[in-house]
């Protein structure tokens, strides 16, 4: 999927009318229709399945679709499920570029991802009590990097008790490991099924507080896509299986080193020092050259074997995020950055508006650019994530900040950038506030 970019000045980009917000349509069954016939094929391909529980609760009324989110076939999945049932999208605002009528036929409601929105609320509580239409909402905003849950909003409880309509999960099995984020659009043959679950009733809502619908839905959002695959027997023998994988598994557990990390074929490889690793058919790292002296000290500070945590993906994810805590607490945290510059105002198009340095450290997000037009701030309370993604419309991996008025897009100029240590510190800065 691409998207219109147009190349343009800051000035200009900044003196253009800004997106202005319209009420959510009603989803016309036409259009309910298409998106389930257009979704057939790749369900086919993947003999998708689908596992309902405790559905026969749920009435004509709308409802909260809660979805987890691991790739493209999520919305296909959504589509032919929820048919014939009319409902709304929440997605990025990104998303409606050069498109924004279709969207908006088919049922989309914009949002800025990671931003507080209080439009979105409102057109929440529209479509429910207007249109008397359901909503399929990902609270986790953005496809996992690691294939386990990405954090979810603390305002989520108070938007469940807010609507007061039922609540539905639905959960994915095999759409993270067909098409994971970082293996660069590269699709496995891997079968899909999906749990639709009637989770939480409108009486049960009112019994609850938010901090307790909060801790049912992070409950619910508790998974480990890679530990999955290997309970399940899931063999993945594609040739490319670990290709990009450094853009999750960035620091070297042996030299130490970041961004020296390649992922190529099924071997993850640092090339600093050689450290090598085989993804395997079942998902596990199983290190094929090794600094022994490295491993050891390593696992003297973790106090944990070297292959406990190094033959898994999200064990070495969560010992990478656990570096960068540690980075935050010494206060030596920094990424400073050469990038090229996107800007997002409206839907007309995104507008490339020249080169820039993008810095991140204690302090929060400072980017600079576009001969010295653009200076913008971004404090760590601003978010508790980040939109940060792998090969975002086909551009290129990039960084996301900003605001409801503009959005910044930073793509990285360096080959080792790494823009999942970006989203890991955001995290982790925003929980020491």
């Amino acid at each position: 999927m691409k998207i219109k970019v147009r190349e343009a000045s800051y000035e200009k980009v900044m003196a253009m009318t800004p997106f202005k917000n319209k009420r959510p349509e009603s989803q016309g069954h036409f259009y309910r229709w298409l998106i389930k016939v257009l979704s057939k094929k790749d369900l086919k391909k993947t003999n998708f399945k689908l596992k309902k529980i405790g559905m026969d609760a749920l009435g004509d009324e709308p409802c909260l679709y809660l979805m987890n989110h691991s790739s493209f076939i999520d919305l296909e999945i959504a589509g032919s499920i929820i048919y014939p049932r009319p409902y709304h999208i929440v997605c990025t605002l990104d998303g409606f570029v050069g498109k924004e009528g279709l969207m908006r036929k088919i049922g989309c409601i914009p949002t800025r991802k990671f931003m507080l929105d209080t439009t979105l609320v409102r057109d929440l509580i529209y479509t429910v009590e207007d249109l008397k239409e359901s909503i399929l909402l990902y609270p986790e905003a953005s496809y996992t990097f690691d294939g386990t849950a990405t954090p979810l909003p603390e305002s989520i409880g108070k938007l469940v008790k807010m609507l007061g309509i039922p609540v539905v999960m639905i959960r994915t099995y095999g759409a993270f490991a067909r098409d994971p984020l970082y293996n660069g659009l590269q699709v496995r043959d891997v079968d899909v099924s999906a749990d639709m679950k009637y989770l939480l009733s409108p009486d049960k809502i009112k019994s609850m507080s938010k901090e307790e619908i909060n801790e049912a839905l992070k409950k619910e959002f508790t998974f480990d896509n890679f530990a999955w695959q290997k309970e399940a027997k899931v063999v993945i023998d594609e040739p490319f299986r670990a290709d990009y994988l450094d853009r999750v598994l960035y620091k070297c557990p042996c030299c130490m080193q970041e961004g020296e990390m390649e992922g190529k074929g099924i071997y993850l490889k640092c090339k600093a020092c050689n450290a090598t690793f085989e993804l395997s058919e079942l998902g596990e790292l199983k290190p094929v050259e090794l600094n022994i002296a490295a491993a050891r000290k390593r696992e003297d500070e973790i106090g944990k074997p070297f292959d406990e945590v190094f033959s898994s993906v999200p064990a070495w994810y969560a010992w990478e995020r656990n570096e960068v805590r540690r980075e935050i607490e010494e206060g030596t945290y920094m990424m400073e950055l050469p990038v090229d510059i996107i800007m997002l105002v409206n839907t007309d198009a995104v507008y490339r508006v020249g080169e820039g340095m993008l810095k991140h450290d204690i302090n929060g997000f400072h980017l600079t650019g576009c001969g010295g037009a653009l200076d913008y701030k971004q404090d760590p309370s601003a978010s508790y994530s980040l939109y940060s993604d792998y090969y975002w419309y086909e551009l290129g991996d990039m960084i996301s900040i900003g605001t409801p008025r503009v959005q910044y897009y930073c793509f990285p100029k360096s080959k080792n950038a790494i823009v999942a240590k970006a989203r890991l510190a955001t995290e982790e800065l925003y929980k020491n506030i």
